[in-house]
């Protein structure tokens, strides 16, 4: 006999009180079931069906709605409703922040469990539009389809230029306008794929593994300078210059312009040779009075100008006098160690890949940076007592881990070192929270500061100022 299906269970009158991780919200039924639902906003008054329970939430989608919370505005962008990068477009930003920050304070008090002397206020974005200073866009041959248009006969064969849809490796969603990234950058977009018809070339089939045209990566700087790189399978060289040679006619402003050719399954490119094209080598952005030169393998914050707050509240945390010797973790290319340099003795960068301790170094070079040294491996490999005996016991630790957080011998290793301060910067409230329950053995948490790098998203960078007991 075959399985009997469930039926599938309506939850009537949930209220949704916040944002949860990856850009869904959180709600409780009248009986005190947690659930989370995409599509709703904080305040709204729904009934929902639940497609799954996990770890006893619910995980559902609205059905009917009885209330609209009065944060509602309306999305700035026609694609908000397929897109799905700017999640909470339709929430104004005041509540935006609002619920980050309580995110945080949340994190902090349900896993953290420790005392913050001073939580000070959510700090938004400088630009609320058009911030980003890279974009990754993707040639298909398969378009996304709304809800509406897969009810009609209409077909998906099209070719495209967007952004994947979550859910959908093999549709893309076709951008008019995106309001991520400013100038030229939907010139390019736009220019890249009418050219591209107007040759006849062909857009990429991700089942097939077939099509000349895979992706392009639009990297812009505050200095106008504009770094394009193009992804497509090997083929023939006259075909592809020529294409290059008219997007770079119908947009002059590039300054850089590198393709790299993948006939790979997968569009991972940091393993293949990027060949430049025209232009320059390297793009040069500033953050303060340090200029980086970046790559088209160069990690860099993607919020450019919002990252100059972010390092500033850095830099009043740390509290530098000149006098003290300073271990960044995690240092990336460098762009936090550089950027405090001249306010102490000495600093010393750690990061694991290879390739942004490289960048770090020649940016400390163009800086002409003398009290910085900078190594690249795993962070709890580094830290052994050799290292720390060459370079002294540090007086700052500054911290700026990926989402997962610290490994737990980096904790370890940095409650053996008891230095004075940490700076402790998160991309991730949940793991900054359990390590500073780790570390709160010998800490205590002075200050910390959230900062809102990515409007419109889940995202919530957080700053937390730990003192030694």
């Amino acid at each position: 006999m075959g399985r009997r299906r469930r039926k599938k269970k309506v939850v009537e009158n949930i209220r949704i009180t916040g944002i949860a991780d990856k850009g869904k919200s959180v709600g409780r039924s009248e009986t005190g079931e947690v659930i989370f639902m995409e599509d709703v906003a904080p305040g709204d008054l729904v009934d929902a069906l639940v497609l799954r329970k996990r770890k006893g939430v619910l995980q559902a989608v609205p059905i009917e709605f009885h209330e609209y919370s009065k944060d509602r505005v309306e999305p700035f962008c026609t694609h908000f409703s397929e897109c799905g990068g700017c999640k909470w477009q339709h929430l104004a930003y005041e509540a935006q922040l609002h619920h980050k920050e309580q995110v945080v304070r949340n994190a902090m008090g349900r896993i953290g469990k420790v005392e913050i002397k001073e939580f000070l206020p959510i700090i938004g974005g400088v630009e609320t539009q058009f911030y980003r200073n890279k974009l990754e866009f993707t040639f298909s041959n398969k378009r996304w389809l709304t809800a509406e248009e897969i009810k009609t006969d209409i077909s998906n064969v099209e070719d495209v230029l967007g952004f994947h849809r979550a859910g959908a490796f093999d549709k893309i969603l076709n951008i008019d306008k995106c309001f991520l990234q400013g100038d030229p950058s939907n010139k390019i977009r736009l220019a890249a794929k009418r050219i591209a018809l107007d040759q006849g070339l062909t857009f990429y089939d991700v089942r097939k593994n077939e099509g000349l045209l895979r992706n392009i990566i639009i990297r812009t700087s505050t200095l106008n300078e504009v770094m394009v790189i193009l992804s497509l399978q090997p083929g023939d060289e006259d075909v592809r210059n020529k294409y290059i040679d008219a997007l770079l006619a119908e947009v002059p402003e590039i300054t850089s312009f590198y393709y790299v050719l993948n006939p790979k399954v997968n569009d991972f490119l940091l393993d293949l040779d990027m060949v430049l094209y025209h232009g320059t080598e390297k793009m040069t952005e500033q953050l303060g009075m340090v200029k980086f030169e970046i790559g088209p393998k160069s990690f860099f914050q993607t919020n450019t100008k919002q990252a100059e707050v972010l390092y500033d509240k850095v830099v009043e945390f740390a509290g530098l006098t000149g006098n003290e010797n300073v271990y960044d973790l995690y240092t990336g290319l460098g762009s936090i160690a550089l950027y405090v340099a001249d306010k102490c003795k000495n600093i010393v960068g750690v990061e694991e890949v290879e390739m942004a301790i490289v960048d770090a170094k020649a940016n400390q070079k163009l800086n002409k940076i003398e009290n910085a040294d900078f190594y690249a491996g795993d962070v709890k490999d580094i830290l052994t007592p050799e290292f720390i005996a060459k370079h002294n016991k540090p007086d700052l630790v500054i911290t700026d881990p990926p989402r997962a957080g610290m490994h737990k011998q980096v904790v370890a290793t940095l409650l053996e070192l008891a230095a004075p301060k940490i700076v402790y910067v998160s991309c991730n409230p949940a793991t900054q929270a359990r390590d500073i329950e780790l570390l709160s053995e010998k800490y205590e948490v002075l200050k910390l500061q959230p900062v809102d790098m990515f409007p419109h998203t889940h995202h919530i960078e957080s700053v937390a100022l730990l003192s030694l007991r």
